[in-house]
């Protein structure tokens, strides 16, 4: 199904081919998430005194649920400001059909623990929470200074995801050093 577009054009004449790039990204913005149900670009001119003034585009995009809004692209183009905003509705698109999905990574508040076991030769070793919950790491996943610096006892902050056997460490730094 098409998208119903709305171009309004304030301080400047479109012409055929910038009005033909706009309606064909509006229907490209449908390959990323299908249930557009309304579009409206406002494309605003410099004026007949700025002559080097860009071009600016807003575009509303109505979805289910909410509008999103890409506001103030602009570019001294009018090509490159068309560009522009639509990659900006997209990624837009892009993020809200992943929330809509629940695929969102939530950001937690990083957790506090200790090293409890460590397995230097095999490169893992674990964490217990002060809860004494037990959550494996990698050493990939300790930030710099490192792995290397690690010994029973030492305090660090993590980050918990659900690993194929249990809760697994996913970014781990240790306490009063640069990371979490």
């Amino acid at each position: 199904m098409p998208v119903p577009l709305q171009i309004t054009a304030r301080d400047v004449s479109l012409s055929e081919a910038a009005e033909v790039e706009i309606r064909a990204k509006a229907a490209d913005l449908e390959t990323y998430y299908d249930g557009i149900t309304g579009c409206r670009v406002v494309v605003e001119g410099p004026g007949r005194h700025h002559r080097t003034a860009p071009f600016t585009l807003r575009i509303d995009l109505r979805v289910p649920g909410a509008e999103l809004v890409v506001d103030r692209q602009a570019d001294t183009d009018l090509y490159v400001a068309i560009r522009d905003a639509f990659d900006a509705a997209r990624r837009r698109l892009e993020d809200y059909a992943r929330r809509q999905r629940g695929a969102l990574k939530s950001h937690e508040e990083a957790q506090r623990a200790r090293v409890s076991r460590l397995f230097p030769a095999e490169d893992f070793g674990f964490l217990e929470t002060p809860d004494g919950r037990e959550v494996y790491f990698h050493r990939h996943s300790v930030l710099h200074p490192g792995f290397e610096r690690l010994t029973v006892g030492t305090e660090v902050r993590f980050a918990e995801e659900a690993g194929d056997q249990g809760p697994q460490a996913s970014t781990v730094a240790i306490l009063g050093t640069a990371g979490l």
